[in-house]
């Protein structure tokens, strides 16, 4: 009996320090450079960022109220007052109010401060950003655009409730699991605007995030598991989506599998000018129809360079009721 109550009570006492230990090590300060970025009046610059928020990077697909949602979804420039949630296992993520409030918005925030939250997925106070956003390696010059154009805005007081990670995601930030995310190579200075596979490289990968919705994603860690591009990444009902479910589509050129693989280049730019056609789907097309032809062409080109990948794909999307299948990420090149 006295053994068993021993064993019960060190059990107890590493539990206890498992959950010290978790708590602790989720909330260390981290480390990472401050980018050379400031902010800047120029009109032109200015305009480059509000383009780049309401547009390709899609800022306000999240930072704002999730009842403005459809709003931004029909091209309003709704004010990034933040608000949307996004609950998954490692827990509870909401997108705060990114308008020059000083007490509820970015206002006391330095322009370094917002640069290396960009780049680096490290906040101002030294916690994790949990890595979302594809911005590790946009450019200078438009980074300098997009905090220019953030500071323009008119301050707006509107209180979001910070994010709150679950003991799983706890345990995965103590473990190592989930950390910082900063640039792979070092960002460039600028890039060159041309309907070029290079732009398009960009574009997908560095300011629109196409990768992170149509790459198989494991949704505990984060990281891909399917083959980039390939499709599969699931979405799930939520506030938006009217009880509609989606499954990404394959953006890969194989010849059988890849949704876009038989567009023209025109088809391709006519789509996304043409916005939303199916009513929840989690595409933010009321910012992409806003993107510039120049963009979509580069984006175009860039995605048919890929090597096709065999990943079937039987539906994307799913009416109220229905079950999603089971996604099996798939990595063969042909």
């Amino acid at each position: 009996m006295k053994l068993i109550f021993k064993l019960l009570a060190g059990l107890v006492l590493m539990v206890i320090a498992l959950i010290i230990f978790v708590e602790i090590s989720a909330g260390k300060k981290l480390d990472a450079p401050y980018p050379e970025i400031h902010a800047v009046l120029d009109s032109a610059v200015i305009a480059r960022g509000k383009y780049l928020a309401y547009g390709p990077a899609h800022c306000a697909s999240c930072h704002v109220p999730m009842d403005r949602l459809k709003d931004v979804d029909k091209g309003i420039e709704v004010p990034m007052t933040g608000g949307w949630e996004f609950d998954i296992p490692p827990g509870a993520f909401r997108a705060r109010n990114i308008t020059p409030d000083i007490e509820t918005g970015i206002g006391k925030l330095t322009d370094a401060e917002l640069a290396r939250t960009l780049r680096h997925s490290v906040g101002s106070d030294g916690r994790l950003i949990f890595p979302f956003l594809p911005f590790q390696e946009m450019s200078d010059e438009d980074l300098t655009a997009v905090i220019s154009f953030l500071r323009s805005q008119e301050p707006v007081r509107h209180f979001v409730q910070p994010t709150e990670l679950s003991f799983l995601g706890k345990g995965l930030v103590a473990a190592g699991m989930i950390k910082p995310k900063g640039p792979a190579t070092v960002p460039p200075i600028s890039v060159e605007k041309a309907p070029t596979i290079e732009y398009g490289r960009y574009i997908a990968n560095n300011v629109a995030n196409c990768f992170a919705c149509h790459t198989k994603m494991d949704m505990v860690t984060g990281q891909p598991v399917g083959a980039p591009f390939a499709g599969g990444n699931e979405f799930d009902v939520d506030a938006f989506s009217e009880g509609y479910s989606f499954i990404t589509p394959n953006l890969t050129p194989h010849k059988e599998y890849g949704v876009i693989a038989h567009w023209s280049e025109e088809a391709f730019v006519g789509r996304f000018k043409a916005g939303r056609v199916h009513k929840g789907s989690p595409m933010p097309w009321g910012s992409f129809s806003k993107m510039e032809e120049t963009e979509l062409k580069a984006l175009y080109r860039y995605l048919m360079s890929l090597e096709p990948v065999a990943n079937k794909i039987e539906k994307t999307i799913f009416a109220p009721g229905e079950e999603f299948p089971q996604v099996i990420a798939n990595s063969s090149v042909e």
